[in-house]
């Protein structure tokens, strides 16, 4: 795998993490104020699920579109404005008076989010290497855990939940204005030193050969892109991806209660362990990838994520289970980092940025359908029907990754 014989700027490299832990803050921050909010709006409970589908429907739409508009605004000023959305968002959730303003700002917060996601993937591909590619996502994670630790905090002092909003659009704000003082460190892309790496799907240009036939321009097109049989089953990747993350996550504490018969206060160790590891096998798995390759990290994660799946579908005793959550966690870690970072692999370098914008899209679209589809199996057949369909998904990513690897190579 080519990668960046330079390591990129601390400054951007900073930001980028920055970045990453402040997408995750809002996902913690309205678990646990929630019940405030509503008390405080007068709506009831499921009226968060309004708010929650207005973020994603922007988050999709924002991260399709800016795989698209990268080239035309670049990356620096894509991060300020996205990242300028946000904290007028989350601004605006601090201020609501009603139910309806905050599925208004819940609109904006999604295509501020949307864009800051796939804007640094794209980015984070070409100019980071396996470890910071990793260790970006990671952060994330960290994010999603400060983000309840805020509004806890606010609540425990007797403060409004408002103020939870306030604090992270205060941060978001201040990145915004850093993303715009560091626009030409951001343009100027990779450090000095770090070559281009080679394209393995731009065919050669021979004189008078086809590919100088073809206009560079009709290449790299919109169209040109979504004719990529790769750039299909790559989204669908990501989709399948994240819908078994999720739904790892969401179901396995009513797999370990009702179905396990652990208590309720383990049962919530173990998944809030299934989130660990996935935090620790981006760390570890990060430094892994730059020494074995991405390839060989890429296909042995896979491998021990249906090998985790299969412990979690055994009929064995709890602890099997919880076992086969903690291997799929780990496994799962790098995996949606490093589909990221070799997607030029795939696709070219063309055609990366849009493909990344889309991959964004459909892993938000896979986190959004199939876990609640997968309660709804679940609550039609049994609990224990989590374990077979986590194979069944993870034999589904194994083969999908396999096809758009197949499809990438050139003919010869």
């Amino acid at each position: 795998m080519s990668r960046p014989s330079a390591p990129p700027r601390p400054a951007l490299l900073l930001l980028a993490y920055l970045a990453f832990v402040s997408l995750g803050l809002p996902d913690g921050l309205i678990g646990v104020g929630w019940p405030s909010i509503r008390r405080d709006l007068g709506v009831p409970t499921e009226a968060v699920g309004v708010v929650l589908t207005a973020g994603t429907v922007a988050y999709l739409t924002s991260s399709v579109l800016a795989g698209f508009t990268l080239a035309r605004l670049g990356v620096g000023w894509l991060l300020a404005g996205s990242t300028v959305l946000a904290g007028v968002a989350l601004t605006g959730y601090a201020s609501t008076p009603a139910l309806a303003v905050m599925v208004g700002f819940a609109l904006v917060l999604g295509l501020g989010s949307g864009a800051i996601d796939a804007g640094l993937n794209a980015y984070a591909a070409a100019a980071f290497g396996p470890r910071h590619m990793n260790w970006m996502h990671a952060f994330f994670g960290l994010g999603v855990a400060i983000g309840p630790l805020i509004m806890t905090a606010v609540l425990g002092a007797g403060l409004s939940w408002r103020w939870g909003y306030a604090v992270v659009a205060a941060a978001q704000l201040a990145l915004a204005t850093a993303f715009a003082l560091t626009v030409r460190l951001w343009r100027a892309g990779p450090p000095a030193g770090a070559p281009l790496p080679p394209d393995p799907i731009a065919p050669q240009v021979v004189p008078g050969g086809p590919a100088e036939a073809e206009p560079a321009a009709r290449r790299g097109s919109v169209g040109a892109t979504l004719r990529l049989p790769a750039v299909w089953l790559g989204g669908a990747a990501f989709a399948v991806y994240v819908a078994i993350e999720v739904s790892t996550g969401l179901w396995a504490f009513l797999l370990l209660t009702e179905g396990r018969g652990l208590s309720a206060a383990v049962a919530g160790l173990c998944v809030s362990g299934y989130w660990g590891s996935l935090f620790v096998g981006r760390v570890v798995q990060g430094v892994v990838a730059e020494r074995l390759g991405t390839a060989r990290v890429l296909r042995g994660s896979l491998l021990g994520m249906a090998g985790g799946a299969v412990l979690v579908a055994l009929p064995a005793p709890g602890w099997v289970t919880v076992a086969g959550l903690l291997v799929v966690g780990f496994a799962a870690a790098p995996v949606f980092p490093l589909l990221t970072l070799t997607t030029a692999e795939r696709v070219g370098r063309d055609h990366a940025d849009r493909t990344i914008g889309l991959q964004i899209g459909a892993a938000g679209l896979g986190a959004a359908l199939v876990p609640a589809a997968v309660g709804v199996l679940l609550a039609r057949v049994s609990v224990a029907a989590l374990g077979p369909t986590l194979v069944v998904l993870t034999v589904a990513l194994v083969a999908l990754h396999a096809a758009g690897d197949r499809r990438a190579r050139p003919a010869s």
